[in-house]
């Protein structure tokens, strides 16, 4: 068996697992200072694109594509390709279709999308100009008496990128000052909630729900603050809650057709006791190592498993847990275990530390809470800031 990575960046989170599993790894990457380059049995520099992977597939007759794009910029791209090599060469590449692709990199679509399938979202108006948001002020009229924030987001972005949290019209008009277009969306105070979701021929698997903390004024990006799993609410039915955020994950991944992977975000509103889906990311998560932590489940590794033709959602399903995790933003930890020779969990309690310089973070393993939180402590990790 031998599989094309594209892009090197994640390639370190499955680099033993491939070995392991016998397969022959063929890497193409555009950045020659990628650290992870040797870690394949052959890598490949090329231009950015597809063009360049998808000739190095052909040419190396491999038996299967998995893309490890961690970012929007070149799902669609990436789609185009599945479609010619999928439907002109018989080649599998693990990664959604165009269309999946195109809806869930534009926000307006994403929001669309929604709407026509019944999915609960925030209220929302596409803005190009503050004349066309003015022309819709009675829809945000009880935001604009500052009962409620408005959240100012580009079409494309992520990461947090172009959006703006606003209270009043002189908010409004700075937006505008800065930006040109973009869409409208009422705030939901609440609970930001990630899960992850595998698809594979036709069947799919959701995963853990993720908490990512409180929603706040500031724009506070989840990276920055400790991520917990499974989801526990103090005050509602956790376990009947988090079946329900499974079954939203679970309905958009078949309606959308993704494959591979995909992370649904949402936010759980505890007055109203329901849950808002915000965006679908059609791509490996940043909420992939405490998923693994919580239910056992490498999403990476289950993309090979996709390729190889050994993935089945019966053994995902067999094989799932429910540790407690935690995920703490540490900036820089003095370790050397932030390589390829730790990205597995082990046991029943652990821990793994990724990320780049001042960036990384510890994702702990526990039995329950306290075990997980007392792990935390072992390792001297100050969390009361988060």
């Amino acid at each position: 068996m031998k599989i094309l990575f594209i892009g090197a960046r994640l390639f370190d989170d499955i680099a033993l697992y491939t070995k392991k599993q016998g397969i022959t790894t063929i890497l193409t990457e555009s950045n020659p200072k990628s650290p992870n380059l040797k870690l394949a049995d052959t890598h490949y520099l090329v231009s950015r694109g597809m063009g360049g992977p998808q000739e190095i597939a052909l040419k190396e007759d491999v038996d299967a594509v998995v893309p490890l794009m961690g970012v929007d910029g070149p799902l669609k791209e990436v789609a185009q390709m599945k479609e010619d090599l999928e439907g002109n060469h018989g080649l599998p590449v693990v990664a959604s279709s165009v269309e999946a692709a195109s809806i869930s990199t534009d926000k307006i679509k994403t929001k669309e999308f929604f709407l026509n399938n019944n999915i609960r979202t925030p209220k929302f108006s596409k803005i190009n100009n503050l004349k066309t948001f003015k022309a819709n002020l009675k829809m945000f009229e009880e935001n604009l008496k500052g009962k409620t924030p408005l959240v100012f987001k580009h079409a494309q972005g992520q990461g947090g990128s172009g959006i703006k949290i606003v209270s009043n019209k002189i908010d409004i008009q700075k937006y505008f000052d800065e930006f040109k277009e973009g869409m409208a969306e009422e705030f939901v105070c609440g609970t930001e909630i990630s899960v992850e979701v595998l698809r594979w021929k036709k069947r799919s698997v959701p995963l853990v729900p993720i908490d990512k903390g409180k929603t706040t004024l500031e724009g506070i990006h989840p990276l920055d603050k400790i991520k917990k799993a499974p989801l526990r609410i103090d005050g509602i039915g956790n376990h009947q809650n988090n079946y329900k955020i499974r079954e939203i994950a679970d309905k958009i991944a078949n309606l959308l057709e993704i494959e591979g992977t995909a992370d649904i975000d949402l936010i759980f509103h505890k007055e109203t006791g329901q849950n808002y889906v915000i965006e679908i990311n059609v791509r490996p998560s940043g909420t992939r190592y405490i998923t693994n932590a919580s239910s056992n489940i490498n999403t990476l590794q289950q993309l090979v498993d996709m390729a190889s033709g050994s993935w089945k959602a019966s053994k995902v399903k067999k094989k799932m847990t429910e540790y407690s995790a935690l995920e703490i933003p540490v900036g820089d930890y003095d370790t050397t275990r932030n390589n390829f020779k730790f990205r597995d969990f082990s046991g029943d309690n652990g821990w793994i530390i990724h990320g780049p310089e001042h960036f990384q973070r510890i994702t702990i393993r526990g039995l329950n809470e306290s075990e997980a939180f007392k792990t935390a402590k072992n390792l001297k990790i100050d969390y009361n800031g988060h």
